[in-house]
């Protein structure tokens, strides 16, 4: 954790901050907004980008991941600025847990992979492009998005002490374990050899 040299109250007010801004349900409004219907209802009922990609429209499924990670992002960049670094990573945390629970949908979210990534490119660039990186190749080399996933939130906090970024292990690490959490039944289909490949519909 970076020193805290901010008031509690308004490191939880950043940290507010960032969960409303998290829980903005963007794959849910671009779904709409696209005509694809109530995302909650079609393929995992995931309201992320992977899910979005189920419906066959492209298109969706990238504006959907960038406006996820962008959430990270916004919550990340406007705390630092206005307040300091310990304030911005509890709005990435924040932020990443408005995704996972959501107020605005009755705290049933996504899986919180888009947004975590954004958290981490906005708190290190160099951390975030290594943990995409990570994404990329999993994913890329196994099909699965759900692999990637938990590789790149795996190695994230690893990344974080080989660039030195040590102020960043914790909160990575956190996210970290929710997404493991978030994909349990990821990883019971990758076990067992059932879990639909990037792109399929279910």
């Amino acid at each position: 954790m970076p020193p805290l040299d901010t008031p509690l109250w308004l490191i939880g007010l950043a940290g507010l901050f960032g969960y409303l801004v998290g829980s903005i349900p963007a794959g849910v409004l671009v779904a709409r907004a696209f005509g694809l219907g109530d995302l909650r209802k079609i393929g995992s009922g995931n309201i992320g980008a992977t899910n979005v990609l189920r419906t066959g429209n492209k298109a969706a499924a990238a504006l959907t991941l960038l406006l996820d990670a962008g959430k990270g992002v916004l919550a990340v960049l406007l705390a630092a600025a206005v307040i300091g670094p310990d304030a911005a990573q509890a709005a990435g945390l924040g932020a990443f847990l408005g995704h996972l629970f959501p107020v605005f949908l009755g705290l049933a979210g996504g899986k919180g992979v888009a947004t975590f990534l954004g958290v981490t490119l906005a708190l290190s660039p160099a951390v975030g492009i290594a943990t995409c990186a990570s994404w990329l190749a999993v994913a890329g080399y196994t099909r699965f998005s759900s692999a990637g996933a938990l590789g790149a939130a795996a190695l994230a906090p690893l990344w974080a002490y080989a660039w030195g970024a040590f102020h960043l292990i914790a909160v990575l690490a956190v996210m970290a374990l929710l997404i493991f959490w978030t994909h349990r039944a990821n990883i019971s289909r990758l076990l067992a050899g059932t879990e639909p490949k990037i792109g399929r519909k279910e």
